[in-house]
């Protein structure tokens, strides 16, 4: 399920768009913790649709994810087109970390997180942007600027789940 549609490529680089980018990965922190407290606890344990996440584990998704999202940011900053390390989400929110911790746990890293995430972000130039990773899973090279328009879907993506799941 897609609530705000699938990833499309953003093309070519623009400082205007890195912009809009980054204020939408800078907004995700507070508006995750906005909604997830106003989920009941019968509602975190609930799942956006059949067979999906819950809350909670789609809370705690969205921290992992970005943990590493932020990594792969450092090493192609100060590595010439490293290869990453991809990781399974699916296994990742079947631990019992992610199935049964706490939510504060993880607002509190994404809170952190984004923080520094953004300030390196914006202190990015375009060259920087055009630095790269190689991901071995999907077989390409990911430029900085391919990723931060992901990581800007991605949090606005599972932040519709939660609201799908507020909206239930």
């Amino acid at each position: 399920m897609y609530p705000v549609g699938r990833f499309e490529n953003p093309g070519e680089y623009s400082r205007e768009k890195a912009d809009e980018m980054i204020r939408r990965i800078e907004k995700i922190s507070p508006f995750f913790a906005q909604n997830a407290l106003e989920l009941s606890s019968e509602q975190l344990r609930k799942s956006y649709r059949p067979g999906g996440w819950n809350a909670i584990q789609v809370i705690h998704h969205v921290a992992d994810s970005h943990m590493n999202a932020f990594i792969r940011f450092k090493l192609a900053l100060t590595e010439h087109e490293p290869i990453i390390k991809p990781f399974n989400e699916k296994k990742w929110c079947d631990l019992t970390d992610a199935r049964e911790g706490g939510i504060s746990s993880s607002l509190q890293i994404l809170s952190g997180l984004h923080y520094r995430w953004v300030l390196l972000l914006k202190g990015m130039t375009e060259k920087d942007f055009g630095r790269s990773v190689f991901h071995p899973e999907e077989n390409q090279i990911q430029s900085l600027f391919f990723l931060l328009a992901y990581y800007a879907w991605h949090g606005d993506h599972h932040l519709g789940h939660l609201k799908l799941i507020k909206n239930q």
